[in-house]
């Protein structure tokens, strides 16, 4: 090396040091160092199943917690006042992608910032709850995946009455407090031309309201229970089944964990495949990509889960038919 040359790089070193203690050690993001990943549950707690896919979809990607990144875990357990003071807390702590379970989780990350990239695993309807702007090109700083199908409340109503063909009457459990709410029951609405079946809506905030909504659904004289996708009733799905089953309401949800918890059955979107396939909406957004670039998909894996237990405690006999589409059966 000639004496110019050596000079040359030893003053492209004493600079970028300069600059290294002017930006401070902790601000500059040093080659190996983990990336840190916040996700914000506004129901499921990290331990479950459905969590823990996440972890499981970056491993398949080549992220180890831990090693090349650091899994900042939020649970709000169904408690929506919670929610922003969690979304603020993982803004504080500088994540560089904050995936979202939950409608009200995302709303409230995205009010934290409009900078941090968004990752919605489970979101009902990103675009009539104002997260983006269409699902082709989202826009702004969320990405991710949206559960809102609108044929899935049809086809729940379908295998209700295909279970119990004398069904004519179904209680529709909804919290209004969510915008989902009121597109869930349009959709509802617009199914029941299609069949027979006479709906009454009854509505639970809070956890007290539970047993007045469904004494209200029995003295309506209803045969079933319809729940509509909510994170409050999620978390409270053990309350939730145990109060149907007293009523003596055979229920169809849009989550397996209530069958889990004793619940008759439920069709809806695998839960533990989204968030396993948001993995690959963090992989690109690490990797440079935009959110606002990155078009929402719906899911593509559903699942029929049936509990032949509460069927027997309830007199019912569930038809070959359902017994034969079903992805599992709790014998």
């Amino acid at each position: 090396m000639t004496r110019r040359a050596f000079l040359s790089s030893l003053a492209a070193v004493t600079t970028y040091l300069g600059v290294y203690r002017l930006a401070g050690a902790g601000d500059v993001q040093q080659p190996g160092t983990p990336r840190r990943i916040g996700v914000l549950l506004a129901a499921l707690s990290p331990e479950s199943k459905e969590a823990q896919a996440f972890t499981a979809g970056l491993l398949d990607l080549g992220y180890a917690d831990g090693r090349d990144v650091i899994i900042k875990w939020r649970t709000a357990n169904g408690d929506y006042t919670r929610l922003p003071e969690l979304a603020a807390d993982l803004v504080q702590r500088k994540v560089d992608v904050i995936v979202v379970q939950g409608t009200a989780a995302a709303q409230a990350v995205k009010r934290a910032t409009s900078a941090i990239p968004i990752v919605m695993a489970v979101v009902a309807d990103p675009v009539g709850s104002g997260l983006v702007a269409n699902l082709a090109h989202p826009g702004g700083n969320v990405t991710g995946f949206s559960t809102m199908v609108v044929e899935l409340s049809a086809k729940r109503l379908q295998l209700l009455k295909e279970t119990i063909p004398r069904l004519t009457r179904v209680a529709v459990l909804g919290n209004p407090a969510t915008q989902y709410y009121s597109k869930a029951v349009e959709d509802l609405k617009d199914a029941v031309p299609s069949l027979p079946i006479e709906l009454t809506f009854v509505i639970a905030r809070t956890p007290e309201e539970f047993s007045p909504a469904l004494s209200a659904a029995s003295r309506a004289h209803t045969q079933a229970l319809y729940v509509i996708d909510d994170a409050f009733f999620v978390s409270r799905r053990a309350m939730l089944v145990r109060l149907a089953s007293k009523s003596r309401l055979p229920a169809i949800y849009g989550f397996r964990l209530y069958v889990d918890e004793g619940g008759l059955m439920s069709y809806g979107p695998n839960y533990a495949d989204m968030l396993r396939r948001s993995a690959g909406y963090v992989d690109k957004i690490l990797k440079g990509a935009k959110p606002g670039d990155l078009p929402i998909e719906q899911p593509t894996k559903f699942e029929l889960v049936v509990n032949l237990k509460t069927a027997k405690a309830l007199g019912i006999t569930i038809p070959e038919s359902i017994l034969l589409r079903a992805d599992e059966v709790i014998r």
